[in-house]
């Protein structure tokens, strides 16, 4: 089944976590971010080179401002799993869809319903429910900061989906993320502190936050060109799940009941918001930060 992709991207973004969430003890968001990035660019620029495609845009500024937005908000991700559960960061960053939709309303301007109304009141008692043990735990920042990851994500989302009504094609503007994400993430590690030297022991990290990364795209890409976009959408929400099973089995972190009800809401909410939009909207937000 096609849509099965999205379950090999799933395994695979949960993955990228767990390397994130180990090389967090060794380097700086900024860092892990702008190595990701820079996989990303390379895989890209051999993907342009194989298709004799052109870089070339009309409009490279709504590009620029894509690919800043998903680099804050791929570095605030990235902090939030080294500070949180994995399970918990990613599914603060998951709550993308709820924002999108809010954002959908506001700026696109479209109609309200009665369903994406319901999704978005879903989805905030999902994450009051999520955050509530967090906060117990001292760890408000850090939650707070993987939420605006997902309202970052959401933005994004919505500027990719500008520039796929403005006829740019996906490796593009993967590319130009790539590009200009490597460039934001080196600039605020330089700014903010230094770059930590790289033993061949981290290797396997660093490339494999960056493979994983890349392929997951690729995989979740491919999932929502030829499987059914509902399906896949809701199978894009098996990250969570691969990523709950890690938190245990990695790092022995039992989540509290609480969590995981608040999780179980999320997803139903975010699932409801995509449902709620027309097929070919929920196609062209099928990319990560």
């Amino acid at each position: 089944m096609t849509s099965s992709w999205m379950i090999v991207a799933g395994f695979l973004f949960a993955t990228m976590g767990v390397l994130v969430k180990l090389g967090s003890a060794q380097f700086g968001t900024a860092e892990l971010a702008f190595y990701r990035s820079v996989v990303t660019w390379v895989a890209m620029l051999g993907v342009v080179q194989v298709r004799g495609g052109s870089l070339r845009t009309r409009y490279f500024g709504m590009h620029a401002l894509r690919s800043a937005v998903g680099a804050v908000s791929l570095m605030a991700y990235y902090h939030a799993i080294g500070a949180l559960p994995l399970a918990t960061a990613q599914t603060l960053n998951y709550t993308s869809p709820i924002f999108l939709a809010i954002a959908t309303l506001v700026v696109l301007r479209e109609r309200f319903s009665g369903r994406l109304a319901a999704a978005i009141l879903l989805g905030f008692a999902g994450v009051a429910m999520l955050l509530e043990p967090t906060f117990e735990e001292g760890k408000e920042g850090a939650a707070l900061i993987g939420l605006f990851s997902g309202v970052l994500a959401a933005w994004a989302y919505l500027s990719v989906r500008t520039l796929g009504k403005m006829g740019e094609p996906d490796w593009r503007v993967v590319f130009w993320f790539g590009a200009i994400a490597s460039v934001m993430c080196a600039a605020w590690q330089a700014a903010t502190s230094t770059f930590h030297p790289v033993r061949w022991d981290d290797l396997w990290i660093l490339g494999g936050i960056g493979a994983c990364g890349a392929a997951a795209q690729l995989a979740m890409t491919r999932a929502y060109r030829t499987g059914n976009t509902l399906v896949v959408s809701a199978l894009s929400y098996s990250t969570l799940v691969f990523g709950a099973v890690a938190t245990m089995i990695v790092w022995k972190q039992p989540l509290a009941p609480l969590e995981w009800i608040g999780m179980l809401v999320i997803v139903a909410s975010g699932m409801l918001a995509m449902r709620a939009e027309p097929k070919e909207e929920i196609e062209e937000a099928g990319f990560e930060s």
